[in-house]
């Protein structure tokens, strides 16, 4: 089971990349959705599969700081596929759309703004999930936004 863990922590080996690991698997991601009937299928199905992937996020993420004796270890990723998951909800496919929630997510997740930052004080696995599923929120919320006052 804790091999498991780990590849799941590490979104199948992405967070072993020698470079970025976390941008590596938000861009892997997000061409996931994109190109393939993810991005086609109704809200619920997205919304089911990204339940399911920082449920099964949580033991793994926090498996992997048993693993790798380190607080939300950089090889652990599957945080970064969660909260990417979250900024793309409700998206037309559409790849300006689509880079857009990836550069932002990006931002978002490296400088945390509040409360994104104060949930990483969370303890274990849940800590390590809900930060980046904020930061995916907030990049939901800004690309709607920016989708109904610009893109009626």
């Amino acid at each position: 089971m804790k091999k498991i863990g780990i590849v799941i922590a590490t979104f199948f080996g992405a967070g072993h990349l020698p470079v970025a690991p976390g941008t590596w698997a938000s861009l892997f991601t997000v061409l996931i959705v994109f190109f393939t009937p993810l991005s086609t299928l109704p809200f619920v199905f997205l919304a089911l599969i990204t339940a399911f992937v920082y449920a099964i996020g949580i033991p793994a993420a926090g498996l992997s700081e048993k693993h790798y004796q380190k607080k939300d270890p950089r090889a652990c990723v599957i945080d970064e596929v969660a909260g990417q998951l979250v900024s793309l909800w409700f998206l037309p496919r559409q790849a300006g759309f689509y880079i857009a929630a990836f550069l932002l997510f990006r931002l978002l997740d490296i400088i945390k703004p509040y409360p994104v930052n104060k949930s990483e004080a969370l303890p274990g696995g849940i800590g390590i999930m809900t930060d980046d599923v904020l930061a995916g929120f907030y990049t939901l919320a800004i690309l709607q936004g920016i989708r109904y006052f610009f893109f009626k």
